[in-house]
């Protein structure tokens, strides 16, 4: 059995890999994704593995992101975190998942449901159908960005959302700001961030600023119907809310 695993939590895919490994020891792994990008190319430069264990949230965005991009004709078996609702229309769908974290028996149940469907029926998912499902069940659980990757000399930073406080844009780069004072580039725009960002925890305060809720000090009202913040990490200059977006802000505070 030739198996691909795209998962970007280091410790979810060794867990994976040792089970694998346990119940089915003639298996090879064929490669580890952490990303969108890096699955995409591995699946155009190689024959299709037997079956692929897929995370659903990638460091780079939602797994069927992959779908569109390249053909997949593997079985396909989603980890993930999911609430019981969207995993009933996994299982209407006839695709398989492991809710996190993965234990024996439903890996063991998973791998036996494959071998099933690869001996009666020679089923190929395709890549429509996997993402219409997927897009199907975001609308109603969606899904946002928890972590980023960042380059940092010659290795990769994790960083988890709940740990920045800010985003900036100078000079049409796009900075993040952790709580700890640090700053990263990121090579997203304050555009892309506004839609892949959790609205309950991050607000477009303007064209400059994205802000985390829980750093926010002080909301003070100045002329014109504006409020300027004080945050609890230091910015060089003031974010100002406009009049317009004053009360949106107000809401989204009080929620």
């Amino acid at each position: 059995m030739r198996i691909l695993i795209i998962e970007d939590e280091a410790p979810a895919s060794r867990r994976l890999k040792k089970l694998l490994s346990e119940l089915e020891p003639a298996a090879e792994i064929e490669g580890s994704l952490e990303s969108i990008e890096a699955s995409v190319d591995w699946l155009r430069k190689n024959p299709p593995p037997d079956i692929i264990f897929m995370d659903i949230q990638l460091s780079d965005g939602l797994s069927f992101e992959i779908f569109n991009n390249v053909n997949v004709d593997s079985p396909v078996v989603f980890t993930t975190a999911y609430d019981e609702y969207a995993i009933q229309a996994f299982r209407v769908n006839s695709i398989d998942y492991l809710l996190k974290p993965i234990d024996t028996s439903s890996l063991s149940a998973s791998i036996e449901k494959y071998k099933k469907i690869r001996n009666v029926y020679s089923v190929q998912y395709r890549a429509n159908e996997i993402a219409d499902l997927l897009k199907s069940i975001s609308p109603s659980h969606p899904v946002y960005k928890s972590r980023f990757l960042i380059k940092s000399g010659s290795s990769m930073l994790v960083i988890p959302a709940s740990e920045i406080a800010f985003f900036y844009v100078d000079n049409k780069i796009t900075y993040i700001v952790c709580r700890n004072g640090k700053r990263h580039l990121t090579g997203h725009s304050l555009d892309e961030l506004e839609e892949l960002l959790n609205p309950q925890y991050f607000f477009r305060a303007n064209r400059r600023f994205i802000i985390h809720i829980d750093i926010i000090e002080s909301v003070s009202p100045i002329f014109g119907g504006k409020l300027k913040l004080r945050l609890l990490q230091k910015t060089d200059e003031e974010i100002v809310i406009s009049r317009e977006r004053a009360s949106a802000f107000r809401e989204w505070l009080d929620q």
